[in-house]
Parts: structure tokens; C-alpha cells; sequence
């Protein structure tokens, strides 16, 4: 479960701006190659090596052709490298990750790549009290450096390999979000180079502090996107609220022991009518336990149903342990859940299911300290090793259960006999908890009342592929959606979609036709605040992309 299913987060380009300021002092827990500030960023060319490696991210369908890719280790060396792209009129687009699921990075339109993925560094700025990081950094890598050196975390997203830059700036979330919160509500800063109304390249810090003139640029990465405003460096993270000089007391502590489960229910063992009753079930429980206070809110479960050619379907489960009485809840959620089919169903994960690898030994709940869970569910996921594959997503968020009709949509389309893709999947992830004791308007992530998510994607591995799997998930989403026009408009029972699991449909009427654009979708109301700041710091409308926030003037 990537950063798509979980991360829980990311279109691939983190993008900001800013007024240079020197690097604070800091206590680093990986090294900084010190040598590489004074010098130019890396240019890769069309004839290097490199190039094929660093023109494709991890959805194969979307491949560049720039005329060149720079790899930049400071900000200095991103400020010049934007200049000489904003001198030469060339197109730019950003790349941290990797993970975009559109074509935000790597279209016909970009000259010059700039690739943040070697600004990679975690620290501690004893100046700002906050911790920070690199855009370039991977998820995996946050966790390890912030844990082993400090004891503490963010609550990001499952996949390994996820670039900070565009998973923070899209609001990530990931398995402890619903105890706390969503990535962007422990953000303190962001670096960003920006160009302003003459061409001039500059970097920009942005604070949350209420005096800070950039505060709005800060604001405009809770959740804004990435490739909106400017390249983002760094950020900086610190709980709000937090207090004295300590680091270990400055952002959250993951649990000491969490208890994981993964278990299989076979297709053969679900009807319709099983089936049905299955997916009523995830979504009831989340909807009575979609509170912040009891020990429910430490639990996240993720209902991974694929098509019935993978021959199951998986429900993975993990709850602090140490929370009181965490084994009970976690009972009580599998009985629950799985009352659909008999006792005699259930089976261990030994085969994969959703994004996941087999996953057998969780089949009794397994009590693992938290930083070995990290790594053994966030690197069971074959589509994040597999560098080949293509693939098309459409998210949503849930404000109320689905309903006997939406549910009976999935179950069609998960066991039609003329598409049997075992890769075709819907994954419904758990939302709520202290994520939806934010306003919507306190940060650019809008979505602050869902209970739970859903993911309907598909993966396959070569362009005769297309046609049918493009169609297969705009099929099911369409029919589910239905009733608002084939997309989850903000209302009653659905709230938008989610800008980390960006939709290449989303703007094109023809599959769009609730009359809703593609920017209320993702932003609410809050777009009309991300266009007034982007006309500040990205008056030239020089970071743009097939979803960017448009000017003022321009939507």
C-alpha cells in the first residue's frame, strides 16, 4: 500500500517559495555533503545514462522528455538553476519521489527537470526548535532518522519510497493519523524558491507564526499540492502547542509496541449479498468510531479488495498496542468486520492482496515494536519494486457509510468475467480521528469531517493494457459515484477527492459531469485563497502543471 493507499500521499513535485536565509545551525542525523553547496547542480542530459532513470517515476505511463534533469543538493543550487530555466524561457516541472500519479513531472511541455531527491538530509535546527527535512527525503528514511535520533515521528504515509516534498505539500497522512493528524498539522516551516514579477528567482522561508508576512505561503503547503508556487526545499516540523528546548518533546512519539494483523477472506466464500454486507460493516464501525478520544482512535484498517481474479481479499489492521485495552478493540474490529462469512473463512494473507505482499505471519495478530512495522509493511508492496508498471487512480473521501447500492457497484465490477486483472482493486483506508479536529479552513487540506477513504485503481505492466484498465476503474467509479454526476462532490455523504492521489480524468467533462470543477474537488473552498497566493509568489504562472492552481484570472 503506497503512499497512494495509505499515504498515504503524493503527487510526486513539491512545489513553494521565499527570502533566502543562511541554514541554521543544526544537529544532523545524516550527514550533509558539505562540498556540494558551492557547486553547480548535476546537469543530466538526454545522452547520459542517467537520463531514461530520471525521466519516469513510478507510473510508467508517464514518461519526459526534457532537454535536460538537474540534481540539486542545496537551495542555492536550485535558486540558480530555476534562474537559468526562467532566463531561457524553458518549462520547469520537479520531481522529489517520484510518485506523481499524473503527469504533474513528466509531460511534453517541460524543458528542465529539477530533481530535489538528493536533498535528502534530517536534522535538528536548535534555532527554530523544529526538525528538519530535506524534500528529497523518502518516507522511510524521516522515520528512521527522526526515531533512532529523537524518539519521535509525523504521521506519514506507509510507502517507503515517497518523496517528503510532494506527500507533505498534499496534506499526507498515513497509520497513526487518525491518534495525530494529518503530516501538515505538525508542519512549523517551508523553504520554497519562487520567481517573482520580474524573473528573479529567490528562496523563501514561510511560518506559521501569526506575525510572519509569509505566513500564507506556509499555509498554501498544509495541503495546497505540489507544483503550485515554487520548488520546496525544506521543512521544518514542530507540534503546535509544543513547549521548551527538548526535541524528543516536540513532535510525537510512535507507540512503543503496535499489534498487526492481516488476514484474507476468499472470493468464493462472498456473495453479493456477503459482500455487501462486508463493506456496510468497515464503513459503519468508522462512522462510531470516527471520534479522537477512545482507544478505536489508534487503530487504522485498510479493506483491500481486488478483483475477484486474485482470488481474495485482504484486510490489514494495525492499533498502538500500548494503548488500554487495544487488543480488545482490535478483536472486536476483526469479529465485526469479518461477520460476514463464516469463521471458517478467514484465512492468513499468503497471497498478495491490494498493493501488498503476502503477508502470512499476521494472520495472529503480531505484537512488533513500531519502527520493525515501519519497514515490514512499508516495503511489502510489490508495485513500489516493480519499476514497469502503468497505472490510473480516482480517490474519495467518505463523510457516511456507502450504501447496499454503491457497495453492490463495487461487487460487480470486482467480478466481471470480461476484465480479470487481479491488479484492479478498491481500497477503502481509514480517515477521522484527531484528523478531524482541525477547521477545513486552518490549513489548505480542506477535508477535516471524512470518516473513512477510498482508492479505486488499477496496475498492469504494458501499454495493451491501457484501454482496459483506464476504462475498468473509470467504470467503477463512475457507477459508485453515479448519483452526483460520476465523481464524490462535497455534500451530505462524500467530500472531494484527495490531491495526493491526483486523477488524470478529473478536468475532462466527459468523465467529470457533475458540473463541480476539478479545483472543488480537490480544494473546497479554499482554491479561491490558494489563487491569491499563488498570484503573490507565482505572479508569472512559472510552476504550472495539467491540475496547478490557476491565477485569479485565469480559471
Amino acid at each position: 500500500m503506497k503512499r497512494r493507499s495509505v499515504l498515504t500521499g503524493t503527487a510526486a513535485a513539491a512545489i513553494g517559495a521565499a527570502a533566502f536565509e543562511a541554514a541554521p545551525a543544526a544537529t544532523a542525523a545524516t550527514a550533509s555533503p558539505t562540498a556540494a553547496a558551492a557547486a553547480d547542480a548535476v546537469t543530466v542530459l538526454p545522452s547520459d545514462p542517467r537520463y531514461a532513470d530520471l525521466v519516469v517515476g513510478n507510473n510508467a505511463r508517464w514518461v519526459g522528455r526534457p532537454d535536460s534533469v538537474r540534481l540539486v543538493r542545496t537551495t542555492a543550487q536550485v535558486v540558480r538553476a530555476v534562474q537559468e530555466a526562467v532566463d531561457a524561457g524553458k518549462r520547469i516541472s520537479v520531481r522529489s519521489g517520484g510518485h506523481c500519479y499524473t503527469d504533474f513531472v513528466f509531460n511534453p511541455d517541460v524543458r528542465v527537470v529539477i530533481d530535489t531527491s538528493l536533498l535528502d538530509t534530517v536534522s535538528y535546527d536548535e534555532r527554530r526548535r523544529a526538525f528538519e527535512v530535506g524534500a528529497g527525503a523518502t518516507l522511510l528514511h524521516i522515520y528512521e532518522s527522526l526515531f533512532k535520533g529523537w524518539g519521535v515521528t509525523i504521521p506519514g504515509g506507509m510507502c517507503y519510497s515517497v518523496g517528503a516534498g510532494g506527500h507533505i505539500s498534499g496534506g499526507g497522512y498515513g497509520m497513526l493519523s487518525r491518534r495525530h493528524g494529518l503530516t501538515v498539522d505538525h508542519l512549523y516551516a517551508v523553504e520554497v524558491v519562487v520567481v517573482d514579477a520580474a524573473g528573479k528567482a529567490r528562496s523563501v522561508v514561510a511560518t506559521r507564526e501569526a506575525d510572519d508576512p509569509n505566513r500564507d505561503l506556509w499555509w498554501a503547503h498544509t495541503g495546497g499540492g505540489g507544483g503550485n508556487f515554487g520548488i520546496i526545499t525544506r521543512y521544518w516540523f514542530r507540534s503546535p502547542g509544543a513547549t521548551g528546548t527538548d526535541p524528543s518533546a516536540l513532535l510525537p512519539r510512535p507507540p512503543k509496541e503496535v499489534l498487526v494483523s492481516a488476514i484474507a477472506l476468499p472470493w468464493s466464500e462472498l456473495d453479493k449479498d456477503a459482500y455487501t454486507t462486508l463493506v456496510g460493516k468497515f464503513g459503519a464501525w468508522h462512522e462510531e468510531n470516527a471520534g479522537a478520544g477512545s482507544a478505536a482512535a489508534s487503530l487504522c484498517s485498510f479493506l483491500m479488495m481486488n478483483h475477484r481474479a486474485n482470488g481474495a481479499i485482504g484486510l490489514l489492521t494495525q492499533i498502538d498496542a500500548t494503548v488500554p485495552g487495544a487488543e480488545q478493540v482490535l478483536t472486536d474490529f476483526l469479529t465485526e468486520i469479518t461477520s460476514a462469512v463464516s469463521e471458517r473463512a478467514v484465512r492468513p494473507m499468503s497471497e498478495p492482496v491490494g498493493e501488498l505482499g503476502a503477508l502470512p505471519q499476521l494472520f495472529t495478530p503480531q505484537r512488533l515494536s513500531w519502527l520493525t512495522s515501519v519497514k515490514l509493511l512499508g516495503t511489502s508492496n510489490p508495485t513500489l519494486t516493480n519499476p514497469t508498471l502503468r497505472g490510473h487512480h480516482k480517490s474519495a473521501y467518505l463523510r457516511r457509510n456507502v450504501t447496499d447500492a454503491q457497495a453492490a457497484s463495487m461487487y460487480r465490477h470486482l467480478t466481471r468475467t470480461d476484465h480479470e486483472n487481479p491488479a484492479s482493486m478498491v481500497v477503502l483506508l481509514s480517515y477521522g480521528g484527531k484528523i478531524n479536529t482541525v477547521a477545513s479552513g486552518d490549513t489548505a487540506a480542506a477535508q477535516r469531517d471524512s470518516v473513512f477513504k477510498g482508492l479505486f485503481q488499477s496496475f498492469w505492466g504494458d501499454t495493451e493494457g491501457d484501454d482496459a484498465n483506464i476504462s475498468w476503474v473509470r467504470d467503477v467509479y463512475g457507477e459508485v459515484f453515479s448519483a452526483t454526476g460520476g465523481y464524490p462532490v462535497p455534500g451530505a455523504a462524500t467530500d472531494g477527492c484527495y490531491i495526493n492521489y491526483p486523477d488524470a480524468d478529473i478536468a475532462d467533462t466527459r468523465q467529470n459531469t457533475t458540473g463541480v470543477p476539478w479545483y472543488t474537488l480537490y480544494y473546497k473552498d479554499n482554491y479561491p485563497r490558494l489563487q491569491r497566493i499563488k498570484a503573490v509568489y507565482d505572479p508569472r504562472n512559472i510552476f504550472r502543471h495539467s491540475q496547478s492552481i490557476a491565477l485569479p484570472d485565469q480559471t
